[in-house]
């Protein structure tokens, strides 16, 4: 996958559902990632890190609208 790291305003704009497929997507390619890691054939070593990072973000904005701080999509909260 391309260097293509996902952005909190980003992230406000999907729903929960949306959230949950991408936060999947991530975990996939950090597996991805670490399985070539150890196999000696991963390129980037930046893309682990960012993917990380976007696992992060993501669990940060879903924790954050359980909470009360950011609004779903549509005003539903």
């Amino acid at each position: 996958m391309a260097n293509n790291s996902v952005k909190a305003h980003e992230l406000d704009d999907m729903s929960n559902v949306d959230l949950e497929t991408k936060l999947r997507e991530a975990k996939e390619e950090l597996f991805n990632l670490r399985f070539q890691s150890a196999t000696g054939q991963l390129e980037s070593h930046g893309r682990l890190r960012s993917v990380k990072r976007d696992i992060a973000r993501i669990y940060t904005v879903v924790r954050e609208r359980e909470l009360g701080i950011r609004q779903t999509p549509g005003g539903a909260a």
